[in-house]
């Protein structure tokens, strides 16, 4: 990867006020060469994987954020997700036959009827013991990706949050700021401003990047993005991070997913089959399982299928 994939976060000195830029190139490629998506799908695609490294740089928390649209028109789902170490993947499905114009709205897409639904969820990594999930849902709530993700935020975490995200086939980048609530407990929170101050700093920050245009924020880079809004504000910047592309997919976690169905359904399915391929949604990489593969992975109690040399 190449530092094309850069998340940098800043801090408002004298405000509890803080923001991120994330540009999203190498790694958006990567994500893009699994799949053959319309063109408007992978604008909206695009812009959910800027949000969901976002979202994720300020999570005190070891796992994955997972940012789900269920949608009831011709998009039924899309997924974005990124972990602590800022590593994405994301995937979308379609309806079938659905047919996407460039210029679809996107209300018109993910909530024809009204029935749509946006979801985040918190998955704790389970080798680290403490840590719950956590899973906030709303409805659909907004024309446009950034409204509907700060939408989520006031209603489930009650913050005050605005995003302006933009992605075509080349680049996804997206700029955030959070008012920080007071008397948090957070160690970048500064102390020494009254809420007046706060007040006055969040808003002239968003009006400034309110004046960022979707073609500025996918033609412009991080540093002068950061220089043409804030040119004037004092901020301390914080060393970058950087986003790549990760599919935690594996023979063992496909393995789970087929003994949560249950040995009867398992076997009815082979016995149909023959033998079940799976491919991951995220990466398309193929898993096989014949029926000795299920008699392993269904051994338990000391009971033991024969072990086989290859596969």
């Amino acid at each position: 990867m190449s530092n094309k994939d850069s998340l940098q976060r800043f801090i408002f000195d004298n405000a509890a006020v803080r923001g991120e830029f994330v540009e999203i190139a190498d790694t958006w490629h990567e994500i893009q060469a699994r799949h053959s998506y319309p063109a408007r799908i992978k604008d909206i695609l695009g812009q959910m994987v800027a949000a969901a490294a976002l979202l994720s740089a300020n999570l005190k928390f070891q796992g994955a954020l997972i940012m789900q649209i269920h949608g009831d028109g011709p998009v039924r789902l899309l997924v974005a997700e990124c972990d602590a170490q800022l590593r994405l993947r994301a995937t979308a499905k379609l309806a079938p036959d659905a047919e996407i114009e460039a210029d679809a709205p996107l209300s018109a897409l993910i909530n024809l009827h009204g029935n749509g639904r946006f979801v985040i969820t918190l998955d704790p990594d389970d080798k680290l013991p403490g840590q719950q999930p956590y899973q906030g849902m709303v409805p659909l709530d907004g024309e446009d990706m950034g409204t509907i993700i700060e939408n989520y935020m006031l209603r489930s975490e009650q913050l005050d949050t605005r995003l302006w995200l933009a992605a075509d086939g080349q680049v996804a980048r997206g700029l955030l700021l959070q008012k920080l609530p007071r008397h948090s407990g957070a160690s970048e929170q500064p102390e020494q401003a009254s809420e007046e101050e706060d007040q006055e700093t969040w808003n002239r920050a968003v009006h400034l990047a309110a004046t960022l245009s979707e073609a500025e924020l996918l033609e412009a880079d991080i540093q002068t993005l950061m220089k043409r809004l804030f040119w004037e504000e004092t901020i301390r910047v914080f060393d970058p991070a950087h986003p790549q592309f990760f599919c935690s997919c594996s023979r063992e976690r496909v393995g789970n997913m087929l003994k949560t169905l249950g040995r009867a359904e398992v076997d009815s399915a082979l016995a149909e089959l023959g033998d079940l391929s799976i491919n991951c949604d995220f990466c398309g990489k193929h898993y096989g399982f014949d029926a000795v593969d299920v008699a392993q992975l269904f051994a338990t109690d000391g009971v033991h299928a024969p072990s086989r040399t290859q596969h």
